[in-house]
């Protein structure tokens, strides 16, 4: 309920159009391109930004799922594996309420994908996702020990490995990811004031996304 609510952050955005607007930092390395844009007249090299890397994942039903499957979408991905006595449990529960609240906006999407492949197999996903309610637009996924570390650490620069025997280091964080496939925001998965954030933010998002339709994207 308090995710449905129209956040402050979206009320400031609106009350006077767009000299409100405020672009999310974009994190991550990033190069200086040898193309240039003008801005009041003078040429301003481009930024290349870091992006996530491509991959090759299962979900829940067993579908291919890829970085082209969040075509043209904002979505908000996160690590977990289903034995998580903790952690994980409270951080998919906030997805599950991010993901209700977002229910009907064709633009967000979800992503979790486990740090431990060998058990969580695409049936073992599909029987833990039955405690969740927003499964269409949210995908539980699964894959090789390999994809999944690397993606986790050069692509969403985040920790994720087998530190033992049934004992995993990952992150805690729900990390938002923009229609070009970049890092827009960390927030802990964990702290309700971060997971309020994230949802005003993915509203600064959606509005960002907006506008560059029909401006070019620096």
């Amino acid at each position: 309920m308090i995710l449905a609510l129209p956040g402050f952050l979206y009320y400031l955005l609106t009350v006077k159009g767009e000299n409100r607007y405020h672009s999310l930092p974009k994190f991550g390395p990033k190069e200086l391109a040898k193309t240039t844009h003008r801005v009041k007249g003078k040429d301003i090299p481009d930024t290349i930004y870091h992006t996530l890397n491509d991959f090759r994942l299962y979900d829940q039903d067993g579908k291919e799922v890829s970085l082209h499957s969040f075509d043209n979408k904002i979505f908000v991905a996160n690590f977990f594996y289903t034995h998580c006595p903790t952690v994980c449990n409270v951080m998919n529960a906030n997805m599950d309420s991010l993901a209700q609240a977002w229910a009907k906006n064709k633009m967000v999407y979800f992503a979790s994908i486990t740090v431990d492949p060998e058990r969580d197999s695409v049936k073992a996903l599909k029987s833990y996702t039955k405690k969740f309610v927003s499964l269409p637009k949210w995908s539980f996924m699964t894959g090789d020990t390999a994809t999944i570390y690397h993606l986790a650490r050069e692509g969403f620069l985040v920790n994720a490995l087998k530190a033992g025997n049934d004992d995993y280091i990952y992150s805690d964080k729900l990390i938002l990811i923009d229609s070009h496939k970049r890092i827009r925001g960390y927030y802990s998965g964990t702290l309700l004031k971060d997971v309020l954030r994230l949802n005003d933010e993915i509203k600064v998002l959606i509005k960002e996304e907006l506008l560059n339709r029909e401006q070019p994207l620096y």
